[in-house]
């Protein structure tokens, strides 16, 4: 029996044994063997390629992405280990103190206590700091240990883009959004709208990619073993700043006047068909507005601005004429065919002409000029809806366009009542854009141009691609007809329902007010909810702008009507426009080839001529006194001329190097992101705007 007592004996030591070791190898060597293991483990991850910028015509950035950085420590690194890891000893509590200082959020014993335990427990991806911005990027680069560098400090930047709109509310709708979430299933995802959605694949570009090894406190990367990513394209948009911001200040003033629950503006390039701003506001709950939908492109029934479709279509057919009499009494309502139609006023008079029914905005009269052309095929009256594109979603260059619906026109009782619905605004619903783009059509002698936002795509200031306007229809009726309504949309503002907007204008307008009654959704008739609109062209003799306006009102709003509304924003946009833009020529049509003799630099002044002494080149000097001035070819010789530097004004920083412009900007005040390698060739704010202290300007080299 002793030899059975001693193996059990031996058998429970062993086992005691067996467990004691993996009792140590799991307490005291685990973090060892498992980065052991996890070492054998590697892996590709992505570089993500630097965004494009959307730029404004003009080359004001819109929409561009700005670094932010996270932080991380290798606390295995050889630089913090060697010498029994004298190099962090020494310096950790200068960078504890350092750390605890700027950002406050910890004090220097806690830093120092949480540094110390990522150190003993070899952390090879212990995550310092996340999403700085540049600016404090830059001072920590100066913290005690950082300044040493990456091999002797272990510190690992992650650069991270973030998507910034430098004018914030400005044509943030249009221009778009993009931004990375992360889902239920815990995937990345990407979510854009407005331009940012349709141009995704230029803007985007093409990822690198790196190698890492996988180690217990995250991932080192593997030197060498990087493919640089190839960063997106620009875009620049026909979108001008002035102009969007004159439109979204004359929209918001009368969103606020009349609490509407939203309200779009858009202006078009008559000529051309370029949209020059874009604003869509909404009320949010706080009683504020902002651009949170694309309301431009929200089919909705669009009321009197849709007699014009009616004049074309019955002045086209031949079936009516200017000059006609048309019966609409004096009650204010009348049957035409198988509905009663009702007017929004009483006329003093029972017979108007054609073109005072179109003036004065009567149903009555244009829904019998419908009856007249259209009674026996309703049908018909869509193939005129289909000649002017209100059929068909509109090909501005923005994806999820929502497409124009409308009532069926069937040879029967209910196809006939549509079609004369149809005839004053009623069944159907077509988007402000579909309405400007046919008012513009009229405007610019029947040619119909497609309306775009994009006019090129360019890399480091190269052009790719240059997007030129596009003609739909060459005419979309007989010049007489042209005439014919233009003449119409002239007498809405001298003696029709526009009269009162417009008296005392310094220039002719063109125009159609319109007042749709909602019935949208959840929305009916008796919630007493209107949809006010104007759209019109200037100057009505030479049209080079477009414009249409459209507001939602409030339940039963007392001043609801698209004269009494929309008018008055249209004429603040078009008396500021006219008084900016209107009737002159574009210089760029007239520039000159470009020269490869020309060139443009700035900085500091002594510097400048010490380059030209040191590399003995003549000058021509018209410096003076200034600390700042710029370098400019003229006939062949560089010209030295002064730059003037003025407090609280945005200098011009063009043709600058960075380290001046920092000096410049950080010296008023003023944060700046940097983007690109070179010359500063784009800053985000004007030269010779007030600036407010900290705001944060964005400089673009190439």
């Amino acid at each position: 029996m002793w030899r059975v007592y001693l193996s059990f004996l031996g058998i429970i030591l062993l086992s005691l044994l067996v467990l004691g070791r993996a009792f140590y190898i799991q307490r005291f060597q685990g973090n060892y063997w498992r980065s052991m293991s996890d070492s054998l483990h590697q892996k590709f991850i992505p570089l993500i390629a630097e965004r494009g910028t959307i730029y404004s015509e003009d080359g004001q950035m819109l929409s561009t992405s700005i670094p932010s950085f996270d932080i991380y420590m290798d606390f295995n690194a050889d630089g913090l280990r060697e010498k029994k890891g004298r190099r962090f000893k020494e310096n950790l509590d200068s960078f504890s103190i350092a750390l605890a200082n700027y950002f406050g959020d910890k004090t220097a014993a806690q830093y120092k206590r949480e540094l110390l335990i990522a150190y003993t427990d070899n952390e090879r991806h212990y995550l310092l700091k996340k999403k700085l911005s540049f600016e404090d990027y830059k001072v920590f680069r100066d913290f005690p240990l950082v300044k040493l560098g990456r091999n002797k400090s272990g510190v690992m930047v992650d650069v991270i883009s973030q998507r910034k709109s430098p004018f914030g509310l400005l044509a943030n709708r249009t221009i778009g959004l993009s931004r990375m979430f992360v889902d239920n299933d815990r995937k990345t995802r990407k979510q854009n709208v407005g331009l940012e959605r349709s141009y995704d694949t230029l803007l985007s570009g093409h990822d690198g990619q790196k190698l890492v090894r996988y180690t217990a406190g995250g991932y080192i990367p593997i030197e060498g073993s990087e493919t640089d990513p190839d960063n997106g394209k620009d875009i620049f948009t026909t979108i001008d700043v002035t102009i969007q911001d004159i439109t979204e200040t004359a929209l918001m003033k009368k969103m606020l006047e009349s609490d509407a629950p939203y309200g779009t503006a858009i202006v078009m390039e008559t000529s051309t068909g370029k949209i020059k701003a874009m604003a869509n506001l909404g009320r949010r709950p706080d009683g504020s507005y902002w651009e949170d939908d694309n309301y431009a492109l929200r089919a909705t029934e669009p009321g009197s601005t849709m007699k014009l479709t009616t004049l074309l279509s019955v002045l086209e057919k031949g079936t009516s004429s200017l000059t006609d009499l048309v019966e609409v009494g004096s009650t204010g309502s009348m049957q035409v065919g198988p509905r009663v139609v009702t007017d929004a006023e009483r006329f003093n008079k029972p017979l108007l002409t054609v073109k005072e029914c179109f003036a004065h905005s009567s149903n009555v009269g244009m829904s019998k000029l419908a009856y007249k052309g259209f009674g026996e095929r309703p049908e018909e009256f869509r193939e005129y809806l289909h000649r002017f594109y209100l059929d068909e979603k509109s090909p501005i260059d923005l994806t999820d366009v929502p497409h124009p619906t409308m009532a069926p026109l069937k040879l029967n009782q209910s196809g006939l009542g549509n079609m004369l619905s149809m005839s004053y605004g009623y069944a159907i619903q077509v988007s402000p854009l579909h309405t400007l783009t046919l008012y513009n059509a009229i405007a610019n002698d029947g040619q119909m141009m497609k309306p775009y936002l994009v006019s090129s795509v360019q890399r480091n200031g190269i052009i790719l691609k240059h997007f030129e306007p596009t003609v739909m229809a060459k005419n979309i009726c007989k010049p007489a007809i042209v005439q014919a309504a233009k003449e119409c949309m002239e007498a809405v503002i001298t003696e029709g329902t526009g009269k009162k907007a417009f008296e005392g204008m310094p220039f002719s307008v063109a125009g159609k007010t319109g007042t749709a009654h909602v019935a949208d959704g959840k929305l009916k008739y008796y919630d007493g909810v209107y949809q006010a609109s104007f759209v019109g062209y200037f100057p009505a003799d030479k049209p080079q702008y477009t414009c249409i306006v459209v507001i939602r009102t409030k339940p039963h709003a007392p001043l609801h009507f698209g004269g009494l509304v929309a008018a008055p924003v249209f004429r603040e946009i078009a008396t500021k426009l006219y008084a900016i833009y209107a009737d002159k020529r574009n210089p760029s049509f007239y520039a000159a080839i470009k020269d490869s003799t020309v060139y443009f630099y700035a900085g500091y002044t002594n510097d400048i001529q010490t380059v030209y002494k040191t590399l003995h080149l003549g000058y021509t000097d018209s410096v003076a006194q200034h600390t700042w001035s710029s370098v400019y070819a003229s006939n062949y010789q560089p010209v030295l001329k002064g730059n003037t530097i003025r407090q609280q004004v945005m200098p011009n920083v063009r043709g600058m190097g960075l380290k001046d412009a920092l000096y410049l900007l950080e010296n008023m005040g003023m944060k700046v992101a940097v983007k690109g390698k070179g010359k500063i060739v784009v800053q985000s704010v004007a030269p010779g705007t007030v600036l407010i202290k900290g705001v944060t300007i964005m400089l673009e080299l190439s």
